[in-house]
């Protein structure tokens, strides 16, 4: 299976419900839509510095370590973030990677969503269809 992309808006829900509230123009809510890389393997949202200041996301807890080499990389985890697929929504916290380059879309928006990834034709699809299906048994 080769590299699996889709378009996802990211949306600061703090904003939002500010707006929702009506103490702040809907047009000034902070969003980002992105072509982001579906990674199975990662557990959430992973992004970069940069979009996370463009959302204006809180980081609530952060970290830094040393890899491979003496590098070091520094990670946050951020509040809340609304995660929009076409009709779909989930909110969710972000993973803060420094040098990251790329948004990754994790395990728990793509549950979150009810999606999956199409391993013949390399997209993203509903898993049950083009209908959200959350079953609590």
């Amino acid at each position: 299976m080769g590299e699996v992309r889709t378009e996802v808006t990211l949306v600061n829900i703090r904003d939002q419900n500010v707006a929702d509230g009506g103490y702040m123009p809907q047009d000034q809510v902070r969003q980002l839509t992105v072509n982001a890389v579906v990674d199975t393997g990662a557990w959430t949202l992973v992004i970069n510095e940069e979009t996370r200041e463009k959302l204006g996301l809180r980081v609530k807890k952060s970290s830094e370590t040393t890899v491979a080499g003496g590098v070091k990389i520094s990670s946050g985890i951020t509040e809340p973030v609304m995660v929009y697929w076409k009709d779909r929504e989930t909110p969710c916290q972000a993973v803060v990677l420094s040098g990251e380059s790329e948004v990754l879309l994790g395990a728990l928006p793509l549950e979150g969503m009810d999606l999956m990834v199409h391993p013949l034709e390399n997209k993203v699809i509903g898993a049950h269809g083009d209908t959200a299906r959350n079953v609590v048994k």
